[in-house]
């Protein structure tokens, strides 16, 4: 199985459903697993309350259940500067190094930039829908 990194930005989307929804697809077909840490999580959370997506604190609820039920959690054991544009992405490089992911998943011009971290390759939503297509 496919170890994910997803950054929040297309976390959020996958969310919302339309095209990047498949993404959430797969993660209920269990296709992928997802690897995140405390860091990312919390921003997911804080991204998802915002008032512009109109999510209901028991949708949140859910999604965060989902996660902690779901998702792998990397225990990131070394701080990465990578990203000098935006330092918060580099949470999404830690995991990816403590989870041993096999991709990051970004629509981050930051991180899509860099396309591939040590091994890691970093990919748009779209790339990825398209490897899940094949699993």
């Amino acid at each position: 199985m496919k170890r994910v990194v997803i950054d929040t930005n297309v976390f959020v989307s996958m969310v919302l459903g339309g095209q990047v929804g498949k993404i959430n697809d797969g993660w209920r077909a269990r296709k992928f697993l997802l690897i995140v840490s405390d860091n990312i999580v919390s921003e997911y959370l804080d991204v998802l309350q915002r008032p512009k997506f109109h999510l209901s604190s028991h949708t949140i609820a859910t999604i965060v259940s989902r996660i902690y039920r779901r998702a792998e959690f990397a225990m990131p054991a070394e701080h990465v500067f990578a990203i000098q544009a935006d330092p918060s992405d580099d949470k999404f490089l830690e995991a990816a190094i403590a989870g041993k992911a096999d991709y990051i998943v970004s629509g981050d011009r930051h991180l899509l930039d860099i396309k591939q971290f040590q091994s890691t390759p970093i990919i748009t939503a779209h790339d990825f829908i398209e490897i899940l297509k094949t699993t």
